[in-house]
């Protein structure tokens, strides 16, 4: 894996440095220290003798997580990056309350108000057991962990961002509700095309005239809404493979495959990936198990490229 293999666009798409190391909003020095340490080790060069695997580590322990965990290892940077999301929670509320991608946020606004921040950790600590275990977890997971900091944060500062009635002097103001998002975008959008699939359209669109870095962006837009589509993680791979990214390009091929190993585009294009299609009668042998990578024995990001 080259260089260049590292996607540009996480420099800018993960800019939560919590949502980086996977820890809450309330964790103090030791915790980031102990989750620092953690990642650093599913990310030492010692874990893969692959050389591709190991530039590739590399630059992500250098330009995502040594740079979060600078950030968040004394209390005064912490503060500052509380204060910045705090300022990003306002942005995104200017117009109307911020509505939610993922079911986790969700529920955490259904939760009654003294069990949020048991809710808030208990989903913190599940996506953050999972967010390095492979290179295709960690962009949709950093993302999950991103949103939950914000829908917490947008509890917390309710009363700044519901409008308050004015007094007129005759009546007392009616007091302010506390904060709710809508139940979800499927159920504002038409029957005809959901918000993902605008998304997975307008990527297309953008394909056809070589835009391929809109396209991604659209594709993973459309990922984050819909992530059991094959489709969508096809694509993206063929987006990925147009820019010579081809280690992203597998990732994305090896999902799109494990979602639905008819997937028409990924078996068309799987074999100039070097991934092997298991046959139809290797697939009903397996008894119904969609064929994907294995995992080497050590684990952490390694497994989804151990078959060439």
């Amino acid at each position: 894996m080259s260089h260049d293999s590292f996607p540009l666009e996480w420099l800018e798409q993960f800019s939560d440095p919590y949502a980086i190391l996977g820890v809450s909003l309330a964790a103090d020095d030791q915790r980031v220290l102990k989750r620092y340490r953690a990642i650093a080790k599913i990310l030492h060069p010692d874990v893969t003798s692959d050389p591709e695997i190991q530039e590739f580590s590399s630059q992500m322990l250098a330009r995502l997580v040594n740079p979060a965990y600078q950030r968040l290892k004394q209390e005064k940077e912490r503060a500052e990056c509380k204060a910045l999301l705090r300022l990003q929670v306002r942005r995104l509320n200017r117009n109307a309350p911020m509505q939610p991608n993922t079911e986790l946020a969700r529920q955490m606004m259904r939760q009654p108000i003294n069990e949020v921040d048991i809710y808030y950790e208990q989903a913190i600590s599940r996506l953050a057991d999972s967010q390095y275990q492979s290179f295709e977890n960690f962009p949709p997971i950093t993302d999950q962990l991103g949103e939950l900091n914000l829908a917490y944060l947008q509890l917390k500062m309710g009363d700044l961002v519901v409008p308050q009635e004015k007094r007129t002097g005759l009546v007392a103001a009616t007091q302010a509700k506390p904060v709710q998002f809508s139940p979800g975008f499927t159920e504002r959008t038409t029957p005809m095309e959901s918000y993902a699939q605008r998304h997975y359209r307008r990527a297309q669109e953008y394909m056809q005239k070589k835009n391929w870095s809109q396209a991604v962006q659209e594709l993973r837009d459309a990922i984050k809404l819909e992530a059991d589509r094959s489709e969508y993680h096809s694509l993206l791979a063929m987006a990925y493979w147009q820019q010579n990214l081809l280690g992203m390009a597998k990732v994305y091929m090896r999902q799109a495959l494990k979602l639905n190993p008819q997937d028409p585009l990924a078996n068309k294009y799987a074999a100039k990936l070097d991934i092997n299609v298991a046959k139809p009668h290797e697939q009903n042998g397996n008894a119904g198990q969609q064929p994907t990578a294995q995992p080497n024995q050590k684990g952490g990001l390694f497994g989804l490229f151990r078959s060439r």
